[in-house]
């Protein structure tokens, strides 16, 4: 997974067009997602008591659209001289991104702000294995070139401590995903943050809700396809949330994004039909906003999303 992903010919690093070519993400559904955040930005930085400098670093950019969205949102408010935003990627800076955001290979210690990884954690490697009818916890291994699959050597001291605490009751035949690679990640991720908050949002799930048959995953061109580890797709599996939450050392929320997207004002109720008559115009518009809310919202697609924040030295209590 590692190589397929951000090896030299990697699906992350070697790819001209962009994830955005290949899964839909919430960035890339609606600029109502940018929006949301930016309301959230701002009520960080009131609590921050608006600090002469307020960053904003997301991890795991892609090719900087969310960013970008940021800046447009930030144009003409308070914050527009204020707002220091970075990307985090593998990827080379994309060309026509806005000279005022920055981007590099690694996260900036002592952020003062918010950390954002949108969809960043399911594409952090992790190893696979299955149960045999032993009870034995075997590795999963996998041909990069077919995809075939085999059972290989058991799970060593470090993933059966993991699975013990955060995929317990795996029986014949299931397939657990080894998450303490996302939770390491993800704790250094949080360590970043001097003050403020670090938000996930993923696809995901909760212990004593784990899927039987785990998550792995591929895409390619718009389509889920098999995971087959060539460098050609995208290669993901779902976030242990609970486990990576625990990781992360300070307190800490775990939402839908339904709830989270509401809270921040989407969501997704049609515009009155009086505005149609009065202003047609304004009444399109508004349908249109409605329409993109509801898919942001559905709890059947990129509703189904968890929000993971975590608190650094503030309280956010309030605000989602």
């Amino acid at each position: 997974m590692q190589r397929a992903l951000y090896g030299p010919d990697g699906f992350f690093t070697s790819a001209t067009d962009g994830p955005a070519d290949h899964f839909r993400t919430s960035v890339h559904a609606s600029p109502l997602f940018a929006g949301a955040l930016f309301r959230l930005i701002e009520q960080v930085d009131a609590r921050l008591g608006r600090p002469r400098q307020l960053q904003v670093v997301d991890v795991g950019a892609g090719r900087g659209e969310l960013l970008a969205a940021l800046a447009a949102s930030a144009a003409g408010t308070p914050l527009a001289d204020r707002l220091q935003l970075t990307g985090v990627e593998v990827a080379p800076r994309p060309a026509g991104l806005p000279a005022t955001i920055g981007w590099r290979r690694d996260v900036p210690d002592g952020v003062v702000g918010v950390l954002l990884a949108t969809e960043w954690l399911d594409n952090v490697p992790l190893d696979v294995a299955e149960i045999d009818s032993a009870g034995r916890a075997r590795r999963v291994l996998v041909d990069p070139a077919t995809g075939v699959e085999s059972l290989g050597p058991d799970v060593d001291a470090a993933d059966r401590f993991w699975l013990a605490r955060w995929w317990p009751g795996a029986g014949l035949g299931d397939r657990v995903e080894i998450g303490w690679p996302r939770d390491l990640a993800w704790a250094d991720a949080v360590a970043s943050v001097r003050r403020g908050c670090a938000l996930t949002v993923d696809y995901g799930h909760l212990r004593g809700e784990r899927p039987a048959l785990g998550t792995l995953t591929g895409y390619r061109g718009g389509r889920q396809v098999d995971p087959v580890p060539d460098g050609g797709c995208d290669v993901t599996a779902h976030v242990a949330l609970d486990a990576a939450a625990a990781a992360g050392g300070t307190p800490y929320r775990i939402i839908t994004q339904r709830a989270a997207l509401r809270a921040l004002g989407v969501d997704g109720g049609r515009p009155p039909l009086d505005l149609a008559r009065t202003d047609p115009a304004a009444y399109l518009r508004a349908l249109g906003a409605a329409g993109a809310a509801a898919e942001l919202t559905d709890p059947a697609g990129l509703g189904g999303h968890w929000w993971l924040l975590h608190e650094v030295g503030v309280e956010l209590r309030g605000t989602i």
